[in-house]
């Protein structure tokens, strides 16, 4: 299409569709064509969008630039502040909190920067929160306008010692009388106990001590909450089936025999003939120690108590370092409540802990086992089921204290043996044999009367407070049916294990167990410290696979267990970064 226009000469120019407004010539005429031509022309138009494009560019690198040094100082301001509330929170800390705060800013130099310090504490908790800020001068976008970017900071940490249930485990076997080393258990446990407790919110910690030997001494209180049988009162201590190391829980509902108040370890009386020899029980074979101050405490916080008790704790007989965590584990699982429960009731606990043990999951509960040793599993021993309690078939003659035994099994009319005289006889030593006639001479009719006489027939438990199992087994069965000793001694009392002296011992079982029930602790979250004594290199091993992990295992000699218990308590206090 052509258009065609007059000029001011009268001379006409053409302007084309399509041409530029460049070639257009503005007058009056050709102004409305001109017009549409520029409306339409897109000649520079990449230079703008170039131009913008790079100030674009500009402002952002510059920005970056800026707002990485910013959050440089940002985080070094926040990881300064987060260090100095936790160094102000800790409760063993002297300085005042604020200040802790304001020296930290300065030695980082970060001095000036702290805009404010609350501090909360009371008894058993310090809570300090703070606030910091710092202006970074920017070097690029204050051509924009801002010459500085605020950097603030904030954080809180609190130290509190909330629901704390430790179990205290305790070897006193014998031992831990050698070396000082019972001297040395009992300072580290007075500190320990002084640590745990000072500034510990009030009723918040509870701490059980469970003694151990060869047995552990519950004690009556205690024995009375389980279903136990074969019942006695010469001794508190349970023979546990090798099951309940199979679960954290200790089931009330179990039935579980007591142990039996004997002296069931072998003895040198292996005599062919009689010999009264190592015939009464000693008291360092009796697998249950009947010391009262042996027994266990459960959950208590009362400082003078508790350390009143490991002050009287005193060594004496073998070591099962099984029970002694059976027992401890027991005292944390919340199967126990119930126990602890009936315990307040006789006030044997103080009301404020009737809920304990609380569940593991609860989030406010911090559940700790310290399990102290000095040396390593000896063979546990037991009287076997059916010489624990009831009639035995053993007499004692009031007379002489002479003792006799009678054998159902024995052929013909004399089955009593008598040890004493290597003979046997119708009735028990002490015992009579009469006859009685009645009749003329040609119609006389005579029978015998047998009385026991002054011989009683003793139940088995008095048995074993009187005689060792040995003596029985060599005396009253061997050498009276024949056989091999050690044949008759296994009929009457089991050992786990092999005892070698010196060690380690053959004591698989009694590893097995306290191994996995350890994990079985750890797996509920139970924290578990452990601290081997100058103890064998087996023990050691032991309680290393026990712990935690390798740094909650501590191997100490002399001294040094009171660093291992400072350290403990100065963990088991709770230290966290609220904010």
């Amino acid at each position: 299409m052509v258009t065609s226009a007059n000029t001011a000469d009268g001379t006409g120019d053409i302007v084309k569709d399509g041409g530029t407004a460049a070639s257009c010539q503005l007058d009056a005429t050709n102004r409305r064509v001109c017009l549409a031509l520029f409306r339409r022309d897109e000649d520079g138009a990449l230079v703008i969008f170039a131009a913008f494009m790079l100030m674009m560019i500009l402002l952002v690198g510059s920005l970056g630039v800026d707002l990485m040094r910013f959050e440089m100082e940002r985080a070094k301001l926040q990881s300064t502040l987060d260090r100095a509330v936790l160094a102000a929170a800790d409760i063993d800390q002297t300085l005042k909190p604020e200040d802790v705060v304001n020296e930290y800013f300065t030695k980082s130099g970060l001095g000036g920067t702290v805009t404010g310090v609350k501090v909360s504490e009371g008894l058993g908790y310090r809570s300090v929160s703070a606030t910091a800020q710092k202006s970074v001068k920017t070097v690029l976008i204050h051509m924009l306008g801002i010459d500085t970017l605020t950097t603030p900071a904030a954080g809180a940490a609190e130290e509190r010692v909330d629901s704390v249930e430790i179990s205290l485990v305790l070897d006193v076997s014998g031992s831990m009388a050698t070396n000082n080393r019972i001297t040395n258990l009992r300072s580290a446990g007075h500190d320990f106990i002084d640590a745990v407790f000072a500034n510990a919110a009030q009723n918040k910690v509870s701490l059980s001590i469970v003694p151990y030997n060869g047995q552990v001494n519950v004690g009556p209180d205690l024995i009375d909450k389980y279903n136990i049988t074969d019942r006695h009162s010469d001794t508190f201590c349970v023979d546990l089936p090798a099951s309940v190391y199979t679960s954290a829980a200790l089931s009330r509902s179990l039935p579980m025999p007591q142990h039996v108040f004997a002296d069931t370890y072998n003895s040198s009386n292996t005599s062919s003939s009689y010999n009264t020899s190592n015939m009464s029980p000693s008291s360092s074979n009796r697998w249950c120690d009947a010391n009262p101050v042996n027994r266990i405490r459960v959950h208590s916080n009362n400082i003078t108590q508790l350390k009143g008790h490991i002050t009287s704790l005193q060594p004496v007989g073998a070591t099962s370092i099984d029970a002694g965590m059976r027992w401890g584990s027991a005292l944390l699982d919340p199967s126990a409540r119930s126990v602890v429960s009936d315990l307040v009731t006789e006030k044997v606990v103080i009301t404020p802990f009737a809920g304990r043990p609380l569940d593991y999951n609860d989030a406010e509960v911090l559940k700790v086992i310290v399990l102290m040793t000095d040396g390593e599993h000896w063979p546990n021993e037991y009287v076997n089921d059916g010489f624990r309690s009831g009639p035995s078939t053993i007499y004692r003659n009031t007379a002489d204290n002479r003792y006799s035994i009678f054998h159902a099994g024995v052929n013909g009319a004399n089955k009593f043996w008598i040890p004493h005289n290597s003979s046997w006889s119708q009735v028990p030593w002490g015992g009579s044999v009469t006859q009685v006639c009645t009749g003329s001479w040609w119609n006389r009719t005579c029978t015998q009367n047998l009385s026991n006489g002054s011989a009683i027939l003793l139940d088995w438990q008095t048995v074993w407070k009187e005689l060792r199992v040995q003596w029985v087994a060599n005396q009253l069965y061997r050498r009276a049916l024949g056989g091999d000793l050690n044949t008759w001694v296994d009929m009457l009392r089991t050992r786990e294990g092999t005892v070698m002296n010196p060690g380690p011992h053959e004591v698989t079982t009694m590893n097995n167990r306290l191994l996995y029930l350890c994990t079985k602790m750890k797996e509920k979250g139970v924290v578990i410290y452990t601290v081997a004594f100058e103890a064998p290199s087996m023990g050691q091993s032991l309680l290393r696979d026990c712990a935690s992990s390798p740094n909650h295992a501590f191997d100490v000699d002399g001294l040094e267990i009171a660093s291992a218990f400072s350290s403990i308590a100065t963990s088991i206090r709770k230290l966290r970064l609220t904010q």
